[in-house]
C-alpha cells in the first residue's frame, strides 16, 4: 500500500524561502489484482498489455487504486508531479527481494494476461485468494516462484555449470578485490 499526502493549500516559509504544505490530504493507494480486476471490468480490455492507455484510462486506474473513503474531487485535482512520480514508482517497484535465475534465452508468451488468467494461475497453484490484495508485481513473482518450485528439476549441462561457476567466481573476486 502506498500512502501519499496531497497538498490542498500551500504556504510560504520565509525563513527557508520555500513553499510548504499548509494542509494536505492523506491518500492510501493499492496496485493489486483487485484494482486490475476493477479496471478490466469497466474497460473490457486487458490492462497488462503493450497498448498505450489514454489519460482517462489511467485516471480511472488511479481512482480504482484508492482505498481512502470519500476522497473529495479537489484532492485529485491538487495532485503534484511529485505525487504522480511516487505513484508511478510504487506501481513499477517489484516489491520483493526474490529473483529467478533464467537459463537460456526466454521467449515471450503470446498469452493475453488478464485478471481472470491471474486468478486461474492462483487457483491452479493453490495460492489463497487473500493474496489478491498484494502488490501486483509481488503477486506475479509469487506465482512464478510457485510455478518454478513445482517444476521437475533440470540438470545443467557441463558448459552451463562451468559458466555459472565462472560468473560466481568473478563476482566474489570483485567483492573481495582479489585476482584469484
Amino acid at each position: 500500500m502506498l500512502r501519499i499526502t496531497i497538498p490542498i493549500e500551500e504556504g510560504f516559509d520565509e525563513s527557508t524561502n520555500k513553499f510548504v504544505v499548509a494542509s494536505g490530504f492523506d491518500l492510501e493507494l493499492e496496485h493489486s489484482l483487485v484494482t486490475l480486476s476493477k479496471w478490466e471490468s469497466f474497460f473490457k480490455k486487458p490492462f497488462l498489455s503493450d497498448t498505450a492507455k489514454s489519460t482517462e484510462e489511467m485516471l480511472w486506474y488511479l481512482h480504482a487504486m484508492i482505498l481512502t473513503p470519500d476522497v473529495p474531487r479537489k484532492v485529485l485535482e491538487s495532485m503534484t508531479q511529485e505525487n504522480i512520480n511516487a505513484i508511478n514508482e510504487y506501481i513499477n517497484d517489484k516489491h520483493t527481494a526474490t529473483t529467478i535465475n533464467e537459463r537460456g534465452p526466454q521467449r515471450r508468451s503470446r498469452e493475453i494476461v488478464t485478471s481472470e488468467i491471474i486468478y486461474h494461475w492462483m487457483v491452479t497453484l493453490q495460492i489463497p485468494p487473500m493474496y489478491e490484495s498484494w502488490h501486483l508485481n509481488r503477486l506475479l513473482m509469487l506465482i512464478r516462484v510457485v510455478n518454478e518450485k513445482n517444476k521437475p528439476s533440470k540438470k545443467m549441462n557441463k558448459s552451463d555449470l562451468a559458466a555459472q561457476q565462472r560468473s560466481v567466481n568473478e563476482q566474489r573476486r570483485a567483492q573481495m578485490g582479489s585476482r584469484g
